[in-house]
């Protein structure tokens, strides 16, 4: 087999591998339980400027820390409008979390983390200014679930965004 025959073998076994890499999910928040969020939230709407409530919003005090609830790669650390200081991590199963509102992150692209490492710290940046501090969590797949889409509004999104209480085990 020529090189670049291995090396397609390799990334196909490292993208399985991914996909069926084993977890256990853990809390993002330092201290936080399953009471520390509304569960009715995921979907909800009215919500604002997105329309529908996309993840679950995690209240802790300012500066709590924001742990990685899987192994992963950082996707993207830095800041934008409606989310403020954000992170972005890809994690088994070819799901992406994404951690919003935060007072600071810690991390830089392409850095491998584990269960457990640091994020971030909870805040109020971005549209949560003014409210109280909290860390929006959301979890996609990038792996399209067609059966989950339906007429709610911006249904079809459903394909994507996973109920982060389910993958909690709230």
């Amino acid at each position: 087999m020529r090189p670049i025959g291995w090396v397609a073998l390799a990334a196909v076994a490292l993208a399985v591998a991914w996909q069926f890499a084993p977890e256990r999910p853990r809390m993002p928040v330092a201290g936080a339980t399953a009471t520390d969020w509304n569960h009715a939230t995921f979907w909800h709407e009215p919500w604002g400027r997105s329309g529908v409530h996309k993840g679950i919003d995690i209240f802790a005090a300012k500066g709590t820390p924001v742990l990685a609830p899987t192994f992963g790669i950082i996707l993207f650390s830095g800041e934008i409008a409606l989310g403020g200081k954000v992170v972005f991590a890809l994690g088994p199963g070819w799901r992406v979390h994404y951690f919003a509102h935060l007072e600071e992150t810690a991390t830089w692209p392409g850095q491998p983390i584990s269960a457990g490492s640091l994020i971030g710290r909870v805040g109020d940046s971005g549209n949560a200014a003014g409210r109280p501090p909290h860390l929006h969590y959301s979890v996609m797949t990038l792996l399209p679930r067609p059966w989950r889409a339906d007429a709610a509004r911006q249904g079809w999104k459903k394909m994507f965004y996973l109920d982060p209480t389910d993958y909690l085990g709230g």
